[in-house]
């Protein structure tokens, strides 16, 4: 197999953990979620991290991590759901290796979202009709980002066809 970097993009709760991981497992290579890795190095949590330092300076530390994660090797890598949004983060992550966009409409999005047991900073407090709202209006802030990845699937395709593809370097670009 070639040396991989693969990097997972999209909204959060659209599938990035769980695909990176199933994905890992499967073709032996290392999965990094970008925000466990932060954690991890920090030794806070993201709500933790976002507390103290506001969204403006999270952004940077996140950044800076995915500029170190960027030079792994034989990786995938599950991006939290705004990393591709700041500074140059989508060219980064394509000049590094290959990108996907896990696309999922804002009801799929919420329906996960709303029974997850994951804290999520951006939604905490907000009512489900306020929740819903803040879903739509910022996916659709966030997708021409996303859209900037090499590659697209539907977030519930559990297919591996492309990553097939990807993995043995037979997908073009």
């Amino acid at each position: 197999m070639k040396q991989t970097r693969l990097f997972l993009v999209g909204y959060m709760g659209c599938g990035k953990t769980h695909t990176a991981k199933r994905l890992a497992k499967k073709y032996g290579l290392e999965y990094i979620d970008l925000d466990q890795y932060i954690e991890r190095r920090f030794f806070k949590t993201i709500p933790q991290i976002f507390a103290e330092r506001g969204e403006e300076g999270f952004r940077k530390l996140e950044h800076n991590m995915l500029l170190e994660v960027s030079s792994f090797e034989n990786v995938i890598i599950s991006t939290g759901g705004g990393a591709a949004c700041f500074f140059d983060n989508m060219d980064l992550m394509n000049a590094c290796g290959e990108t996907v966009y896990l696309q999922a409409s804002a009801e799929g999005l919420f329906a996960y979202l709303k029974n997850a047991k994951t804290e999520r900073p951006l939604l905490a407090g907000k009512s489900d009709d306020e929740m819903l709202a803040f879903i739509r209006t910022s996916l659709s802030a966030r997708e021409p980002y996303y859209l900037k990845a090499k590659h697209v699937i539907d977030s519930m395709d559990e297919s591996d066809v492309l990553f097939d593809q990807l993995l043995k370097g037979e997908a073009g670009n």
